[in-house]
């Protein structure tokens, strides 16, 4: 879609995918033999599980068929069994792409920024060259080069690792083990420090097996009961309480979440991965199960639009969500919807919020009859990573940056793809380029005279601006849309139809008692006759009855607007 003069290119809408796979936990209930015997096993898989990362990290970066990966996994196969070699082998391979992909990421960052920043600097202080503004002073001049030399000094250093292909990897997390060295920041003591550390690098996955007994024959769950067995490795084979160097745990799981699909994977057979966790802080262990699922077709925009369906608009803010509801025509339909959010506080309460905003959203996409959720493709990792440079300064600036760090659009774009998905709902993601400021220019005054009983904002209007964008039409009105209310409103339509002028000399048909008079509506006199309704008032400035449609006219408040 091309934007006007001087406005940048505005990407086309799309249609989000639907998760891959899904992911569900249960709590495991176990006892102090349980647990010393996970705690033994996940120690020794996760001490082999580190040695064989190290070594892919000194392989470098490689294809697949130079990663000695077979020549691992028969080495770890003596000390463990054939099954946990293979989650071990290729659990490393995806942390060492992942890294990569990291540094990669974080190079294309400092470069973003140290260009940024260089643009700037040519600049002299106070001074202007197009849209590139210097610096206020020397002082700040001189902060913004010494932080030039220490963006420089990172990006070599990233450009390095990726040339030689060894990102730096921390197994339990590098703000934890920054953690250690300021335990009264982190309100731990040592103690608790290490039960985290430990419970982080504890290794006890299995990835499943199609045709293995429930799915997995290392980690398996009887869907009978809920009982889980665990193969043990070569060396604690002794501690084995079932047959086959297996130990039943005491605990069962059920799996309430999702648990007729997991129901239908296992009793055919099909392969599921499974994970065990401990949280430290909760004195818990978790069982996680988790697999792949075909992705569903899902229609386009324009099958969107030409199916007549709805759209719920959402426009996303720091402490809410403004929606509203637009038809095929993208008209609003009914009142504005604000669902507040409240992202404050620990991580899982921040999380839990969101998704019970989410729940609101589907539950009204529902109510309204809507086939999908209109987002904005936001992503704010430049404004993050140079807002110094692009957000302002000082106190205003400071706290502009600080809003804009805290709206979670990464995360609430997965959550929402996930839980629409499974609700029957469509999401699609539009270019955010422009939606505030031509949606409050465009649909804020239209919105507020709609509303009746809530405030339309122009958050609002932009969430109009986001459903119309995703229906592929122009977020501007078209010009002389009839108001809402037209019999009570004064202002008429301009553009829509023009009124033919009369041709001179020509005579109309006798007219007739219950013929209406062309071009009008009538009533009727006190004769029981019809008769012309009196001309309609009109304001100052504003065309007369005959300058534009009166209310015959095709103009309409159902046009497309």
């Amino acid at each position: 879609m091309r934007a006007g003069k001087g406005l940048r290119p505005i990407a086309a809408p799309f249609t989000v995918a639907g998760p891959a796979g899904a992911r569900i936990r249960d709590r495991l209930r176990l006892s102090a033999g349980d647990i010393e015997v996970l705690t033994a096993v996940g120690g020794h898989l996760g001490g082999h599980a580190r040695a064989d990362l190290a070594e892919r990290i000194r392989i470098g970066d490689v294809t697949a068929a130079h990663n000695r990966r077979a020549e691992r996994k028969k080495r770890l196969t003596a000390v463990a069994s054939s099954r946990w070699a293979g989650a071990m082998t290729r659990a490393s391979e995806d942390q060492y792409r992942l890294s990569l992909r990291s540094l990669r990421d974080q190079r294309a960052v400092l470069r973003h920024a140290i260009a940024a920043i260089r643009r700037r600097l040519a600049v002299g202080c106070g001074q202007r060259q197009g849209r590139v503004r210097g610096y206020a002073d020397q002082e700040e001049r001189w902060h913004k080069q010494r932080r030039l030399q220490v963006l420089t000094g990172r990006l070599a250093r990233v450009e390095y690792r990726i040339k030689q292909g060894r990102p730096a990897i921390v197994v339990g997390g590098r703000r934890l083990v920054k953690a250690r060295h300021h335990l009264a920041d982190a309100e731990l003591t040592e103690q608790q420090w290490r039960r985290r550390w430990e419970a982080r690098r504890l290794f006890l996955t299995a990835d499943g097996e199609t045709g293995a007994p429930f799915g997995n024959y290392t980690i398996t769950v009887d869907p009978g009961d809920g009982s889980v067995t665990i193969v043990l490795p070569e060396p604690l084979r002794h501690l084995a309480n079932a047959p086959r160097g297996r130990y039943r745990l005491a605990g069962s799981v059920r799996f309430h979440h999702r648990r007729e699909q997991w129901l239908d994977r296992v009793q055919a057979h099909r392969a599921v991965r499974y994970d065990i966790a401990q949280d430290p802080a909760r004195d818990r262990w978790y069982l996680d199960a988790s697999w792949s699922a075909e992705t569903p077709t899902l229609p386009s925009t324009k099958q969107l639009a030409a199916s007549g369906a709805r759209l719920l608009g959402v426009d996303l803010n720091a402490d809410h969500l403004a929606a509203c509801v637009i038809d095929a025509c993208g008209n609003p339909i009914g009142e504005p919807i604000t669902i507040p959010t409240a992202l404050a506080g620990p991580a899982a309460q921040r999380d839990g919020r969101l998704r019970q905003a989410i729940s609101d959203l589907i539950r009204i996409a529902r109510q309204h009859g809507c086939a999908g959720i209109a987002i904005e493709n936001l992503g704010f990792d430049d404004a993050r990573n140079i807002g110094r440079e692009s957000l302002g300064r000082g106190r205003r600036g400071k706290a502009f940056r600080r809003t804009v760090a805290g709206i979670p659009t990464a995360r609430f774009r997965e959550r929402l793809r996930g839980m629409a998905c499974h609700r029957g709902l469509v999401v699609i993601a539009v270019d955010p380029a422009y939606t505030s400021k031509w949606g409050g220019q465009h649909w804020h005054r239209p919105l507020q005279q709609q509303a009746k009983q809530s405030t339309a904002t122009r958050h609002h209007a932009a969430a109009v601006a986001i459903a119309r964008r995703a229906f592929g039409h122009a977020i501007r009105r078209r010009p002389g849309v009839t108001v809402r209310h037209q019999r009570m409103a004064v202002r008429r339509a301009t553009g829509q139809a023009v009124s033919l002028p009369k041709v001179q000399g020509a005579t109309r048909p006798p007219r007739t008692v219950g013929t209406s008079h062309e071009g009008g509506k009538t009533c009727r006199g006190p004769g029981g006759q019809l008769a012309q309704p009196p001309a309609p008032k009109t304001v100052r400035g504003a065309p007369g009855p005959g300058s534009g449609p009166g209310h015959g006219d095709p103009a309409s408040a159902g046009d497309i607007a």
